[in-house]
């Protein structure tokens, strides 16, 4: 368990996440406004968003399924009687003056995502419950020094609220558990967990106590849009309230915000004197009730996620665990690596391994200098196998295999063509590399000797002339043999 300790002893961290999920639908919870990122300000708003007089909500009822597949992929309990209430406060961004939530019967209750922590255990992360509202919209402040704009595009939009036990110890853990989440929301296609756009982002509650005692009093930090912002977030909100403490005062109960610039969280509201929400049920939406078969034909729809893929790939491919985690990490790269698998490859396990160990790092590498992700790769699955075929096969080596992916990256051309048009096949003719080396022994016929004479280190001399005699095209296994060969005559 992780203890941050101080000149006042050991101090353990509790922390909960209450995770906003963008429920990835075409139109909005209760209206049939669009949902598309990055329109003008108040373009997809209806009747319904802007909260105009006699206008009623109508529930979408593919939000309802997204959710529904989402507790379930989850490991959650769907219940089949649900209700949403409204949650009164005023803001200028929330036109009804209200928004509709729920809060007494949530649709999802329980449930739990396993993570890897940093030390390699395992540790399971419990759910209390999952439940469905709409968003609000968004205060523009920075257009005007005197007045601040609203854009409802987002207000009416499906959230799915995933709210944790407080099960996590460390900044460390609620990283892992979040990107963990993500990559389980892309999974199902319930969110895209695109946290730079909003469709993602977590409200965290902060507290510290000293082991064995009970538990302090808790601080939600509001609104962090990045797995590293939550880190920092956490982290800091724990020494200010650790510094607190230590100085003899007591950490109130209270909602802050988080700057980013700052790296700091500053207060928003005491929780004491917070508002009364007056949570009643919605009047103007029945209750919610599933038919157990709906539930069924839904989980019969869960896709494989991350940790079935990463059994499936350490069971048939005996891949290490380290190589399939970041391969199951993303779907994307999950499916890549399945399609480079062509048929007669999968049960090569060299070859298997070679694809492994290329993707996560030679094609990381050009992906992260290029700034895309694998879906926007250039290079494609079949050629990167093509290229892992052609080093085994012994047609190139696998130092020269690192430029031939720099080309196929540039040129978009197969492996094939390139080291043809190169001509840089690999020759694994023996007699033709000992005529190289007889030339290269020759030339230097004084080093001969001195390795003779016990300078071994010239091994590695004779193999680098002889690999630029050849233009790198010699097999380095075959030119080692021969080379070691030649020199014991």
């Amino acid at each position: 368990m992780s203890h941050q300790r101080t000149h006042s002893g050991c101090w353990e961290v509790v922390i909960g996440l209450e995770v906003h999920a963008q429920v990835i639908s075409k139109s909005k919870l209760f209206s049939d406004a669009s949902t598309k990122f990055g329109t003008y300000p108040n373009e997809n708003v209806s009747f319904v968003d802007a909260a105009l007089p006699g206008v009623l909500p109508v529930i979408n009822s593919f939000c309802i399924d997204q959710t529904i597949k989402t507790g379930l992929g989850l490991n959650g309990t769907v219940n089949q009687t649900s209700f949403f209430d409204r949650k009164n406060y005023f803001y200028a961004d929330l036109p009804q003056g209200y928004q509709i939530t729920q809060f007494y019967h949530p649709i999802i209750t329980g449930g739990y995502v396993e993570i890897e922590t940093k030390d390699g255990n395992d540790k399971r992360i419990n759910l209390d419950h999952i439940h469905m509202e709409q968003d609000a919209g968004k205060s523009i402040h920075d257009k005007s020094p005197t007045k601040s704009f609203i854009d409802l595009n987002r207000s009416g939009i499906a959230l799915m609220e995933i709210v944790t036990k407080p099960d996590m110890r460390s900044a460390e853990e609620a990283a892992i558990f979040l990107r963990k989440l993500r990559s389980i929301l892309r999974y199902l296609g319930t969110c895209d967990g695109n946290m730079d756009e909003g469709s993602m982002r977590a409200d965290v509650n902060v507290s510290v106590h000293h082991p064995g005692t009970e538990y302090g009093p808790r601080v939600e930090v509001k609104n962090v849009n990045s797995v590293k912002f939550l880190m920092i977030a956490v982290n800091s909100e724990v020494k200010r309230q650790i510094k607190v403490l230590e100085s003899g005062k007591t950490v109130e109960q209270e909602t802050r915000q988080f700057d980013s610039d700052a790296g700091e969280t500053w207060s928003m509201r005491s929780k004491e004197n917070a508002q009364d929400y007056r949570y009643f049920p919605e009047p103007d939406l029945p209750p919610l009730w599933l038919e157990q078969s709906r539930i069924d034909a839904i989980r019969a729809t869960i896709p494989e996620l991350p940790d079935g893929i990463i059994f499936r790939l350490q069971r048939d491919y005996r891949l290490p665990h380290y190589d399939a985690r970041l391969i199951a990490s993303e779907k994307e790269i999950a499916r890549f690596f399945e399609e480079a698998l062509v048929d007669g490859t999968k049960s090569d396990k060299i070859l298997v391994k070679m694809l492994s160990n290329w993707l996560v790092g030679d094609l990381f590498a050009l992906l992260n200098k290029h700034g895309v992700t694998i879906e926007e790769s250039r290079i494609s699955p079949k050629s990167l196998m093509d290229l892992m075929i052609l080093i085994k096969n012994e047609a190139i080596s696998g130092k020269m295999a690192k430029d031939v992916l720099e080309l196929m990256w540039k040129e978009q051309k197969t492996p094939g063509v390139i080291i043809e048009e190169k001509g840089w096949r690999q020759t694994t003719s023996a007699e033709e590399i000992g005529n190289s080396i007889r030339k290269i022994l020759e030339i230097h016929a004084d080093k001969v000797t001195e390795y003779k004479n016990g300078k071994e280190k010239l091994f590695g001399f004779f193999v680098g002339q002889v690999m630029k005699e050849m233009q790198g095209k010699a097999n380095p296994q075959i030119l080692n043999e021969v080379l070691l060969k030649l020199l014991k005559e």
